[in-house]
């Protein structure tokens, strides 16, 4: 088990997933300007406690994190979102189109029920609805990407760090499954919004970071080849 958290710029690590909290986790991403910060996913909630001591090792109290930043509405990023929400204090933000599976706690949408799992019902304060959304985070911002596909309101989020485009794209990979109320045809051209982007740095849910437009744009496109 790694015990540190993973530097990506100076302001963004990777604070959870395989090897740094449960090992169903997806990734979970910190972001953190300037006494403000976010976070991006939240795993299963299975190891809570790791994520926060992460958190608290990077210097980040609870009463600094604006935002929980849901990329989409499956357990293995939102698991532990009801805990987070009433341990930080931090509103949750997902596409208003993934909300309600959140909302009631629908474990087969949700795919919690493939990890042996329920999912805790977690209330959505912010629902997203546009293509492109922008939220504050202190004097920064985060731009909100609806990429339906993988899930009908999944969301890929993008910021800037130290001059280069760092993009949130969790599940980049799918998989694609009509009981997750998958969509090819969005997912492909959500794929070709994201290539379009020219990201410098790709944090993905399940395959880690990737660092520079030519691996993250080859990472992307590996994908679009197959969805075709």
């Amino acid at each position: 088990m790694m015990s540190q958290p993973i530097p990506i710029t100076r302001e963004i690590f990777q604070v959870g997933g395989y090897g740094l909290t449960a090992p169903e986790d997806a990734a979970i991403y910190l972001l953190s300007f300037d006494g403000h910060a976010a976070l991006v996913d939240a795993g299963t909630g299975r190891a809570q406690a790791r994520l926060l001591g992460h958190l608290a090792a990077l210097g980040v109290p609870p009463g600094q994190i604006d935002y929980l930043l849901l990329t989409h509405c499956h357990y293995d990023h939102t698991g532990g979102a009801r805990g987070l929400r009433d341990r930080l204090g931090c509103p949750v933000v997902a596409h208003e189109l993934d909300a309600g599976f959140l909302e009631q706690g629908d474990n087969e949408v949700t795919a919690a029920s493939w990890y042996g799992a329920k999912l805790s019902p977690c209330p959505v304060d912010r629902r997203l609805n546009q293509v492109w959304q922008t939220l504050p985070l202190g004097e920064r911002s985060i731009t909100a990407l609806h990429i339906p596909g993988h899930s009908p309101g999944s969301l890929a989020y993008l910021t800037e760090s130290e001059g280069q485009t760092v993009l949130f794209g969790q599940d980049v990979h799918g998989p694609l499954d009509l009981r997750l109320r998958s969509n090819r045809t969005d997912y492909r051209a959500s794929l070709e919004r994201l290539l379009a982007l020219e990201a410098d740095i790709l944090c993905e849910g399940h395959y880690g970071i990737f660092r520079g437009k030519a691996a993250v744009a080859e990472f992307i496109r590996s994908f679009l080849e197959d969805a075709y």
